[in-house]
């Protein structure tokens, strides 16, 4: 299939796979069943459909509110639109850097999250900010610095109830990535937006945080780390002042990293606790106590994943060249 679809690129662009026919797509991988409890979150018959292919490398999936999903394609600097039954369109160019010379080879957006009224919320590799983005109204900086130096490339987020937004800022979006000269930050941080637009540095023991995620009570935040010497996935507790505490492994990959493709990277909890973490192989969906489950195994590395749908049951991963959906039998938080 990767050869068919790579054809199709150099013919036609960004492609997609029976667009209008959203009950018959392609399939692609396996999903394993490490544990019975599986079955009540996955359906044993259920299939890893391919919604649309022929990328370079796609990130952070987020579904809009209006019924369709979006996703960054960070090399060419664009956020791509999929809806059901229509296929890819252009949702947002330039995504995530804006100067006036190039800037590497991951200069779009990352990780990316609709409010409940539709408004985007963006992690720019390029411009090295969190960005809101209001239709009608274009762009403004939510934040773009710690205590006057700049972010290396805000690269994840999650946002609670509140408002209050959790963010990871590794440098791979920099030019020449942790050497880069116009590098200001000697750490990789773990930050927190207030709504009030106050910037909190929470951790900064991490080599390279990527994915995070809050718990759908908001009381623990998953943090993953894609270091290929340290390839794991924690868990804090979150202090009624929004500090962080109690940090433990929540789940080690050490045993698959650089065996099978890919590292912790993005990750989502369902509606009981569940998470659904990208790691080697795939999506590990792990309980609420970090017992592997099973793994949705896609044959390339996912580097991130999203609940929507018209009731949230759907998964959507970001897997390297492919947009794909396993429709599940429970919801995102």
């Amino acid at each position: 299939m990767k050869t068919l679809l790579t054809f199709i690129t150099l013919l036609t662009g960004f492609t997609t796979l029976n667009a209008q026919d959203t009950q018959n797509l392609a399939t692609i991988g396996q999903i394993i069943r490490h544990d019975p409890t599986l079955d009540s979150l996955i359906a044993p018959d259920t299939k890893i459909e391919v919604c649309a292919g022929g990328f370079t490398w796609c990130e952070g999936p987020a579904w809009h509110p209006e019924g369709f999903l979006v996703f960054s394609e960070i090399p060419s600097n664009t956020a791509l639109r999929w809806a059901p039954g229509k296929g890819i369109s252009t949702y947002l160019h330039p995504s995530g850097y804006t100067g006036l010379k190039g800037y590497g080879k991951e200069s779009g957006s990352n990780g990316l999250l609709f409010t409940k009224e539709g408004h985007l919320i963006s992690c720019e590799h390029g411009d090295r900010r969190l960005s809101l983005l209001i239709p009608g109204s274009g762009k403004r900086t939510l934040a773009d610095h710690y205590q006057g130096n700049r972010f290396n490339s805000p690269n994840d987020l999650t946002r609670a109830k509140d408002g209050t937004l959790y963010f990871t800022d590794p440098p791979y979006g920099l030019p020449k990535g942790a050497q880069d000269p116009s590098r200001e930050l000697d750490f990789c941080g773990v930050y927190r937006l207030d709504p009030d637009g106050t910037v909190t540095l929470l951790t900064k023991e991490f080599t390279r945080p990527n994915g995070i995620t809050l718990s759908p009570d908001e009381t623990h935040l998953y943090v993953a780390q894609s270091d290929s010497k340290a390839p794991i996935i924690k868990r804090f507790h979150i202090e009624d002042d929004k500090t962080l505490t109690h940090g433990e492994i929540f789940y080690d990959t050490s045993k698959t990293a650089g065996k099978l493709k890919g590292l912790p990277d993005g990750l989502k909890c369902d509606q009981h606790g569940n998470l659904f973490a990208t790691a080697p192989g795939g999506v590990l969906v792990l309980d609420p106590n970090g017992k592997l489950l099973g793994e949705i195994q896609t044959g390339e590395a996912v580097s991130n994943v999203a609940f929507g749908g018209k009731d949230g049951s759907e998964l959507y991963l970001t897997s390297d060249m492919y947009l794909c959906r396993v429709k599940t039998l429970t919801a995102g938080k």
